[in-house]
């Protein structure tokens, strides 16, 4: 990154519904064709918010940027909250600098009289064409162009805040703390591009050892870099889950701030570490491992209360504990551990009805545990779990998850035309090694569960295979 005034861009991720009813709006096309280099060619640096990643957190980092950002870009359309929130912050602190866009004849959730506007075209079926992303472009970098010369001179001021109240003039942060966020944000991006380039080597195997290497020096520039930039700690978290270092995971929340390591997202990244260690029979003190994945879910849901991954992750861990008893024989507690989960993944359901995580699962261990009233309720749940992941698929990029449960749901519907639409998706895309594993063992312990019913697997086995043929058992 140069010396290049920074940009900040409020705006939200991926595909996101329309308000009005129409097609999703894909705001990842918005940013990467209009408003990133549009930002660019007026001589600045994008930086786009990131909390939307990280769970919805606004963290630290975050109110720096919207205090000490030199410009900024906020997309109104469909009045995201987080988006809405962060621009309120931002009018109270700086009087101007700051540029509205939002896309034309989509409902806006205030008046935009009072601001510095630029609306775009969106197509009926809410694409961005060639045509009006170049115009975008163009107007984004003029009205930026405008504004840091209207900035340099203090004329006009583009907050409503400043407009209509003359007197409001917050104390201004000093130029130090100023100059020092600078060089700490341009640190940060360039440490987050960095893990982004060890996640797409380590979804390779000939890349897996090169990227081990690339991340340890990345991880040495973070303990150098003193940053409390907590889209730079769970970048590189979630580096070392590509590579499946649960380990290095745990090591990297030790080293964290404490103050960010009390952040939701980050706990559960954590306790899925701990938990895929319990799982793997070389981890010494394994019990002790599972027994801190349980209490840091447990600490979560007394404070924030139930969610769709606290309960999924819990679920996770009672699964891997039926794997090992039932393979230990003991079919009692077997049972009653798959009970367990079973019940974990229905409340995660139940808790969000739009994340289809635990869904998947809950109807997968439901057609395991093999009981006529089991498979009535795997019958029950399975087309509300279809209809979350479809939704999931409509209003955001279809990644690998999708089409693996979308994979999941076929083999439960004993569906192999569809099975085989979904497995050649899920091959197309570029998931990381532990995602295949969990996709494959899945599917292994519906075959072994209907194997044992007397139902021939025969091309459930097959599909396995072509999944990923390298891919070892794990616990499921």
């Amino acid at each position: 990154m140069t010396d290049r005034p920074l940009c900040f861009v409020l705006m939200p991720f991926g595909r996101k519904p329309d308000p009005a009813g129409g097609a999703p709006i894909n705001f990842d096309a918005v940013y990467q064709r209009a408003l990133q280099p549009g930002i660019e060619d007026a001589g600045m640096t994008p930086i786009r918010a990131d909390e939307e990643k990280l769970g919805g957190i606004i963290h630290q980092a975050m109110y720096e940027r919207l205090l000490l950002c030199d410009f900024a870009v906020a997309d109104l359309t469909t009045a995201n909250p987080n988006v809405l929130y962060e621009l309120g912050i931002r009018h109270a602190a700086r009087p101007r600098t700051t540029l509205t866009v939002y896309a034309a004849q989509k409902p806006l959730p205030f008046d935009v009289a009072l601001l510095r506007t630029q609306r775009y075209q969106l197509t009926a079926t809410n694409r961005l064409t060639e045509k009006s992303a170049e115009r975008l472009r163009a107007r984004t970098a003029e009205h930026l162009t405008e504004l840091r010369e209207l900035a340099r001179r203090e004329e006009v001021t583009d907050s409503p805040l400043f407009q209509l109240i003359s007197a409001w003039r917050p104390q201004q942060m000093p130029a130090e703390a100023a100059g020092s966020f600078r060089g700490q944000i341009r640190v940060g991006e360039a440490l987050k591009g960095r893990l982004e380039v060890v996640r797409r080597m380590a979804g390779s195997e000939d890349g897996k050892e090169e990227a081990r290497t690339a991340l340890h020096a990345v991880h040495a520039s973070v303990r150098g870099s003193d940053t409390e930039d907590l889209g730079v700690w769970t970048d590189l978290v979630l580096a070392y889950r590509a590579l499946e270092d649960w380990s290095a995971m745990i090591e990297v929340y030790d080293e964290m701030p404490q103050h960010l390591r009390r952040q939701p997202a980050v706990r559960q990244l954590v306790a899925f570490a701990h938990n895929r260690l319990a799982e793997d029979p070389g981890t010494p003190h394994r019990q002790e491992r599972r027994a801190t994945a349980l209490s840091l879910l447990d600490e979560l849901e007394r404070e924030w209360g139930p969610s769709s991954e606290t309960h999924g992750l819990r679920g996770r861990v009672y699964k891997a504990q039926w794997v090992e008893t039932a393979a230990a024989g003991d079919e009692t507690r077997a049972v009653a551990l798959l009970e367990k989960a079973v019940d974990q993944y229905v409340r995660g359901f139940e808790a969000d009805w739009r994340d289809y995580y635990p869904g998947v699962n809950a109807v997968t261990l439901l057609d395991v545990l093999g009981t006529p009233e089991s498979l009535a309720r795997k019958n029950d749940l399975l087309p509300v779990v279809r209809f979350a992941v479809e939704q999931r698929a409509r209003t955001e990029a279809a990644d690998y998850w999708v089409s693996a449960t979308r994979l999941e749901l076929a083999v439960l519907h004993d569906d192999p035309e569809a099975a085989e639409r979904a497995l050649a998706q899920c091959r197309s895309q570029a998931p990381e090694r532990w995602q295949r594993r969990t996709t494959a063992d899945n599917l292994r312990l519906i075959g072994r569960a209907r194997a044992a019913r007397g139902v021939d697997v025969t091309w459930l086995d097959t599909l396995i295979g072509r999944l990923h043929p390298s891919v070892p058992a794990g616990p499921g």
